[in-house]
């Protein structure tokens, strides 16, 4: 698609609106109602959740965002999250999975080579895949099921609502679009709260939102994001 041929883009949510939109439902729904669904399985949020515990704390977290995305529309936008968030698909948007694919399984490990050479004990492939190991221990019967759920549908389209669609388009009212991309992918990399991961998931958040900053829709984005989780879930499960 030539630059000339890309959909124009919906005005975005204004900026301080948009963060405040995610600080409160990060705070209240990730934070708060998380802890507390939590710890009325027996768990802790500081410790390692089970799939159950990660899943109710994932559902409570992304119904926050999804509330709070639907009343900062209604309030600052058009009340649509098509207009909003660019909440919008096309068949060609599939491309996304080769690309999520090849992101997964070639990109971001190229990108550990030379981090890894620098600093070994940091970026140590095996505490790279720490967290995902532990998962898939877990891991059988509807567990499985409720794995794929969050991380290959719930995941990528409520993260990418929140960080492409309104985020990302949102700062890039102030900046140039790279910038606004680049701001919205080191933003997504922090809050998975694991450094070891900051890189690579850097580096993903710029794969997904470059084909929102490409098409104009948040559809590439969220066909991207799901292919490069499966990849890595079906890495570690296999």
């Amino acid at each position: 698609m030539a630059a000339s041929d890309r959909p124009a883009s919906a005005p975005a949510i204004p900026v301080v609106p948009a963060f405040a939109c995610w600080a409160g439902a990060w705070l209240l729904g990730s934070g708060v109602l998380a802890a507390v669904a939590i710890g009325a399985m027996g768990g802790d949020l500081d410790g390692d959740l089970t799939i159950g515990q990660l899943t109710v704390a994932a559902v409570v977290g992304w119904i926050s965002f999804l509330v709070a995305l639907w009343v900062v529309s209604r309030r600052y936008g058009s009340g649509t999250f098509v207009a909003d968030y660019a909440w919008r698909f096309e068949p060609v948007d599939l491309i996304g999975i080769p690309v999520g694919v090849a992101t997964q399984l070639v990109l971001v490990p190229l990108l550990y080579v030379p981090l890894r050479a620098v600093w070994p004990d940091t970026f140590d492939a095996e505490r790279l895949e720490e967290r995902a190991r532990e998962l898939a221990d877990q891991a059988e019967g509807l567990s499985v099921v409720a794995l794929v759920l969050v991380v290959v549908v719930g995941a990528p389209i409520v993260e990418e609502l929140v960080y492409r669609g309104l985020l990302q388009r949102s700062i890039s009212t102030l900046t140039p679009p790279l910038v606004g991309l680049a701001i919205a992918s080191i933003w997504f990399s922090l809050i998975h709260l694991a450094p070891v991961e900051y890189p690579g998931l850097a580096l993903a958040g710029a794969v997904f939102g470059a084909g929102l900053l490409w098409t104009g829709r948040l559809g590439p984005a969220v066909v991207t994001h799901a292919a490069f989780n499966a990849t890595g879930l079906a890495l570690v499960l296999a």
